[in-house]
């Protein structure tokens, strides 16, 4: 069972000022690729999971960054940590 949420917004730099969704895409298919349960949104994409799985994601996402040529990278990430489970489903149910 999941015992954490982590949403993340990854703002890479790009060299030349090109475009960052590119770079963003590459992201999220990094967290497709991942396996876990995840959810896409407007402004970020939230994971649902083991913690040490997500955080370990949201390492390789950075990494990918540098990897796509940015020089840097800032990652906002959130964290909902709960050791009995949680799920994205639990807490957006009642607007559903």
């Amino acid at each position: 069972m999941a015992n954490a949420l982590v949403s993340i917004q990854i703002i890479p730099k790009t060299k030349n000022g090109e475009d960052v969704i590119p770079y963003v895409d590459e992201a999220i298919k990094l967290i497709e690729d991942s396996g876990v349960t995840y959810q896409v949104n407007a402004l970020e994409t939230t994971m649902e999971g083991e913690l040490s799985k997500l955080l370990s994601v949201v390492e390789n996402m950075n990494e990918k960054m540098t990897e796509l040529g940015s020089p840097s990278v800032i990652s906002q990430v959130k964290i909902a940590y709960r050791p009995e489970g949680i799920t994205m489903g639990e807490l957006t149910e009642k607007y559903r």
